[in-house]
């Protein structure tokens, strides 16, 4: 009987633990990993303040380097985005008192809203944040201060998946942010085969985590496949792979 080909699956995850932990995860889906990191943090040194009512720390990678830095809340309100930036809290020796429902920048504003008017806040987080969490915050009435913990860029090296794309041999895509679909394109258009690689991953299968990365790949000509329920990156590689194996198969 002859064996069915594996699933060729691309992962744009920073080339640290988590890029290891994508690979393992894919393997044991059945599926051939396509590491293809496109992110690399770059910290800035700068140490989140210790004077606000509220601290909103929105990564695992802005909690590691807070905490590093010697970084205390003092008698702040810790407010974590997510429950994996929570997780980093608790692990780093915090508490943490708000983790929103609705994982992401508008769920953390509707968890705020009706009590941070005339408090200081204070959001830690990457240079590609989401203005729709400042904005929210000071629409209800908070004095927002933003702190850049970490600038996130391309790594040079980046762009193998665009490459297996353009030549239609990508099946899967796995985008964790609108900044991982900016950077595919880039490494795509460095290289003269955007246009190709787009049109490859109209025929694969493309899964993204939340909408906002969704309205980013479709604006571009990407459509979108899966955008799981739960914001992790576990959930998306496997409702993308169960999704792509029917297609692959035919």
């Amino acid at each position: 009987m002859r064996e069915e080909p594996r699933l060729r699956v691309a992962a744009f995850r920073p080339d640290d633990e988590r890029l290891a932990a994508a690979v393992s995860l894919l393997e044991s889906l059945g599926a051939d990993p396509v590491p293809d990191p496109m992110l690399a943090v770059e910290p800035t040194e700068s140490v989140p303040r210790s004077d606000a009512d509220y601290v909103v720390l929105t990564s695992k990678t802005g909690v590691e380097l807070a905490a590093d830095a010697g970084w205390s809340p003092g008698e702040a309100t810790v407010c974590a985005i997510g429950d994996a930036t929570a997780a980093a809290l608790r692990e780093a020796g915090y508490s943490v008192d708000v983790v929103p429902e609705e994982f992401s920048s508008s769920g953390l504003v509707s968890a705020l809203e009706s009590e941070v008017a005339g408090t200081r806040i204070e959001v830690a987080r990457s240079n590609h944040g989401s203005a729709v969490l400042t904005d929210g915050l000071e629409a209800a009435g908070a004095y927002v201060h933003e702190t850049v913990l970490y600038r996130l860029v391309r790594p040079p090296e980046s762009g193998e998946s665009a490459e297996l794309a353009a030549a239609g041999e990508l099946d899967a895509a796995l985008f964790t942010s609108s900044l991982t679909v900016r950077h595919f394109l880039a490494a795509a258009e460095e290289r003269g085969i955007r246009e190709d690689a787009v049109a490859g991953l109209r025929d694969a299968t493309v899964g993204t985590i939340g909408n906002p990365t969704k309205e980013t790949a479709e604006n571009a000509g990407i459509p979108v496949d899966i955008v799981p329920d739960r914001a992790d990156f576990e959930t998306l590689a496997c409702e993308t792979v169960e999704a792509a194996a029917p297609t692959h198969r035919e």
